[in-house]
């Protein structure tokens, strides 16, 4: 069975910045065709959960306080990577929206809940590597092409 990565919080962990989860129900369908690797950046990168919301601003992560995170981003994304050459994955199923894990849209920096076309600070990697990247509104498309 191929392996694929999956934001944590899709799964049901309750790892994204309020504390909560992003649990999609379609997700169980994905564990009937892959072997899922959970994985959540920012967790991965040290940072706690919750913890202050961040938004990508430029080459760098900020926090809504100001403090810039980049350092923990790419700890995560390097976790990550590691995952993903070590296992081979090719593919990739992310919470969209998220400063690490957007896959076509992301808030535009300014804490006012602007939604632009964009990828997370991990997307943008794993779109150089040539990993295939969904978003949780495209589980249904992937578990067609497979």
């Amino acid at each position: 069975m191929k392996k694929i990565i999956v934001s944590a919080c899709l799964l049901g962990d309750k790892c994204k910045y309020d504390g909560h989860s992003n649990y999609v129900p379609l997700v169980k369908q994905l564990r009937e065709k892959f072997d899922i690797i959970p994985i959540c950046p920012e967790v991965n990168g040290g940072m706690s959960t919750p913890r202050t919301p961040s938004e990508i601003q430029g080459d760098r992560v900020v926090n809504q306080k100001g403090k810039d995170v980049t350092k923990y981003f790419d700890k995560g994304v390097q976790y990550v990577l590691g995952a993903v050459k070590y296992f081979d994955v090719q593919i990739a199923v992310l919470k969209e929206k998220s400063p690490s894990c957007g896959v076509n849209k992301i808030y535009d920096g300014s804490f006012n809940g602007k939604l632009i076309d964009g990828q997370g600070w991990l997307t943008r990697e794993l779109t150089k590597l040539g990993v295939k990247v969904y978003s949780e509104d495209q589980i249904e498309e992937l578990l067609n092409e497979n």
